[in-house]
């Protein structure tokens, strides 16, 4: 069995969220739905706010080589809120 793909996609899931916040704000939803788009909005920001973190600590080890090709290897910590 081939293994899925678990690399994270920022813009997919920053397009999805904008998409539950237009469905919210329309005022159509029952209040299951909206809070159903309520908590996958709530997912999306954390995994897109942890995304940021990341990309901001591997710009920082880049930073800290001084220009150098050579890079380090990022392993990011593993936040379970």
């Amino acid at each position: 069995m081939p293994k899925k793909s678990t690399k994270f996609d920022f813009e997919k899931a920053l397009k999805e969220l904008e998409q539950l916040v237009e469905k919210m704000e329309g005022g159509e939803l029952t209040l299951e739905d909206s809070m159903h788009h309520f908590e996958r909005g709530i997912a999306l920001t954390r995994a897109c706010q942890k995304a940021l973190v990341e990309a901001e600590q591997k710009v920082q080890i880049l930073l800290q080589k001084e220009g150098k090709a050579d890079m380090a290897p990022f392993t990011p910590e593993d936040n379970n809120d």
